[in-house]
């Protein structure tokens, strides 16, 4: 099954940075930008991470919270997330469980091979649990503006 905009996000949770476990369900009356990501610390990944994080004060006020999301384990998550001084927790989606949830793992063309990987992509959830907006093969650069804009649309 995968969830398509207007419908609720069924609840899962993952392991994240700063030893949590999230889970959607808790989110509720916020709203959730949830960016799937191939992989920490690449040069994209980074700047996307980056743009995040520069602009999560904004996110913040608009009662908005950021996941990035990757098959990345914790280790090498929190490193990423320390290395780039993020103030939002990124999720290890090892067993692809979100990953398969939102359809993000695609296969690509790496140095000639086909290699199973996730699309960049990043999702809008509502206070309600509702998705909202998504946006897929997104370029990284600039992305998290669009994304802020979104939130503000929301009202």
């Amino acid at each position: 099954m995968t969830v398509t905009i207007g419908q609720a996000v069924p609840d899962c949770s993952l392991p994240a940075t700063s030893d949590k476990t999230i889970s959607l369900s808790d989110l509720q009356g916020q709203r959730v930008v949830l960016y799937f990501y191939p992989k920490d610390a690449t040069p994209g990944c980074t700047l996307e991470s980056q743009q995040f994080r520069d602009l999560h004060a904004e996110f913040a006020a608009a009662n908005t919270v950021i996941f990035g999301i990757s098959r990345d384990s914790i280790k090498s998550h929190e490193k990423f997330k320390t290395a780039q001084a993020l103030p939002f927790e990124l999720l290890s989606d090892s067993d692809e469980a979100l990953c398969t949830l939102f359809d993000v793992i695609k296969l690509k063309n790496m140095y000639g091979k086909q290699v199973r990987g996730i699309e960049r992509s990043t999702f809008l959830i509502d206070e309600n649990g509702v998705l909202r907006q998504e946006w897929r093969k997104l370029k990284a650069d600039g992305h998290a503006s669009i994304v802020l804009a979104a939130v503000a649309a929301l009202g």
